[in-house]
């Protein structure tokens, strides 16, 4: 080790050496990972992981002889079991993580190309999930396998992703934005004041008018983030500081909210008003529930508008993309989508360019 690494100090070589002697399991790293995750403040990160442990109990713990329907019968049972204990009880994170950490079966020496493949027919099979949803899951698996090589709990003979092994391939699939007209229509549609429905439209209109604000980012702004009629904020997901010019279309939502503020300390929107803010877990959940209540209203909105695509808080982002198309040079839209790599913005933005495809196909059918 201090070959390796001239700065080892005592209590890295303890570390390792106890790791290697206890044979840390899958579910016992997972459960590390997740706890590291949920005591620094990144629930949303470790909701999902602690998931995606589940579903690998599951597969290991399913039984071969019975049958199909059975096996996902008995998997949505639990399921419904634990989201009524969290419904009722809250959530507990801490124990469920607990309960990851005493689960010594399934070493990485096990994790190898066959289980991978069985792994993979589970999910789509038993738990009906999308490619997307499947890739999701074989990323943690590959990212605690090779954080287990670093740590040398295992000496990676069996890992799956080398080589010609499992390749991990994320499809970029097809983003599908709102046009002008459809976005007209919803900001002419009626809606009763300070209903749900009316609070949603504005949280929606509010993120396209800043090029696709996520919405988690635009519940918790506050008063304070808006100086010399700018926007002033930090993004959740790269933290990374973000300054623009506020439209005329986002004043006028901002004006209908200033009759509720209580101080600059206060949220903008309603939605997390009543969040205790010295405890970052509440205010996580309630953003969640905020999210999913919008994205309930915001298929009603659809409906009234007219509007077949499904209208939800994500494709306010693609919405300004589409409408944006090749009119603005990529450097320009690469600052307005917070990207940190132009090659991001391009890959992106290619989803609403069609000009070059349109015209070598009327070419070549009305020429």
């Amino acid at each position: 080790m201090e070959e390796k690494n001239n700065g080892v100090s005592t209590q890295d070589i303890k570390k390792k050496v106890k790791r290697a002697s206890n044979n840390v399991s899958f579910f016992q790293l997972g459960a590390e990972r997740i706890e590291n995750k949920n005591t620094a403040g990144i629930f949303s990160v470790a909701n999902a992981e602690l998931s995606i442990l589940y579903n690998i109990e599951e597969f290991l713990n399913h039984k071969k002889t019975a049958t199909r329907q059975s096996i996902i019968d008995d998997i949505k049972k639990r399921r419904r079991e634990r989201l009524s204990h969290a419904r009722k009880y809250g959530r507990n994170i801490p124990q469920e993580i607990k309960y990851f950490y005493g689960l010594k079966r399934l070493t990485f020496d096990e994790i190898d190309t066959a289980f991978i493949t069985r792994f993979k027919i589970f999910c789509t099979s038993y738990l009906g999930q999308k490619t997307r949803t499947v890739t999701n899951q074989l990323i943690f698996i590959r990212t605690l396998y090779n954080l287990a090589i670093k740590e040398q709990i295992t000496d990676g003979k069996n890992y799956p992703f080398a080589g010609d092994n499992e390749k991990i391939r994320i499809g970029s699939g097809n983003k599908i934005g709102l046009i002008k007209a459809e976005i007209t229509s919803i900001e002419n549609l009626e809606l009763e004041r300070n209903t749900s429905i009316w609070h949603t439209k504005n949280v929606w209109l509010f993120s396209y008018y800043f090029a696709g604000v996520r919405i988690s980012d635009v519940l918790e702004l506050k008063w304070n983030d808006f100086v010399d009629d700018r926007l002033y904020y930090q993004m959740n997901k790269n933290e990374k500081p973000v300054s623009l010019k506020i439209p005329d279309q986002a004043l006028v939502i901002i004006e209908y909210y200033k009759t509720d503020m209580s101080s600059n300390e206060d949220f903008v929107f309603p939605f997390l008003k009543k969040a205790n803010l010295k405890d970052p877990e509440d205010v996580f959940r309630k953003s969640r529930n905020a999210t999913k209540l919008l994205n309930k209203n915001l298929k009603q909105i659809a409906s009234l508008c007219n509007i077949e695509k499904n209208l939800s808080n994500h494709i306010a982002r693609h919405s300004f993309g589409n409408i944006a198309g090749s009119k603005i040079h990529p450097r320009k839209l690469q600052k307005l989508y917070r990207h940190g790599d132009l090659k991001t913005t391009l890959n992106y933005q290619a989803n609403f360019i069609h000009d070059e495809l349109d015209e070598a196909l009327d070419k070549v059918l009305n020429s």
